[in-house]
């Protein structure tokens, strides 16, 4: 839920993690204080009806604390202590660096990729694509792709894994066939938004520096208002 209200209300008062509050809000502080009664207001008319008709996601909703003690704490622990004679403690701690690592790479997609990078999608968000997120996150830190095409399962628009791992993840699933109806944004409704919206960084975009770049269409040439025309 928190992540469809998140999308839909991004960085205002119903947003759990909003940016606009600062880094350190968005990072970690919006888990240690009250919710914003906007946010409460927004989780009554969210639409969850589908995710509850999920067995998978369900099963997972249901059984959350013990699935996460398993694989997050227990299982971590366990197999370097079994295989390679590693202490309980040394193998505890280790886990325990690797969650909190894990978080924080998360969380800065919430506030990292919120307030540095490009936007060359749509500048008037605060999401933006941010490298330095993408390799902590793998993947998932092409944030403004992400909120102006949520829809797209890549999250990116990338040609390859280089910097999204989580797509590659994805894929193999979809080549065994456990993940199923993915959708992709075309390139031209991509390259479309990016030269109607975009702060003009898409590498395929179609810049324009001036009245007499070729780029400027016809019809934004005549929704112009020339002041004071000079004949030619």
């Amino acid at each position: 839920m928190d992540h469809r209200i998140h999308h839909k209300y991004t960085d205002t008062n119903s947003d759990p993690h909003n940016a606009k509050r600062g880094f350190f809000f968005s990072h970690v502080g919006w888990l240690v204080v009250r919710r914003h009664p906007d946010y409460y207001d927004k989780c009554s008319k969210i639409d969850m009806s589908d995710l509850k008709k999920d067995s998978i996601v369900m099963f997972q909703k249901t059984f959350y604390v013990p699935l996460l003690l398993l694989f997050c704490f227990i299982i971590p622990t366990i197999v370097p202590v079994y295989f390679w004679n590693e202490t309980y403690v040394n193998s505890f701690f280790t886990t325990m660096l690797r969650y909190i690592f894990t978080l924080n790479m998360t969380w800065l997609v919430n506030s990292a990729a919120h307030i540095w990078g490009k936007r060359p999608y749509d500048a008037s968000i605060n999401p933006s694509e941010n490298l330095s997120v993408s390799l902590g996150a793998l993947g998932e830190g092409w944030h403004n792709y992400h909120h102006v095409f949520p829809w797209d399962y890549k999250a990116a628009e990338l040609g390859n894994y280089r910097a999204n791992l989580t797509t590659a993840f994805i894929d193999f699933f979809s080549f065994i066939g456990w993940a199923y109806d993915m959708k992709v944004v075309s390139n031209d409704m991509v390259l479309k938004r990016a030269k109607r919206t975009g702060d003009g960084s898409h590498p395929n975009g179609d810049g324009i520096w001036g009245w007499d770049d070729s780029n400027i269409s016809i019809e934004d040439r005549k929704l112009t208002t020339v002041i004071n025309k000079k004949d030619d």
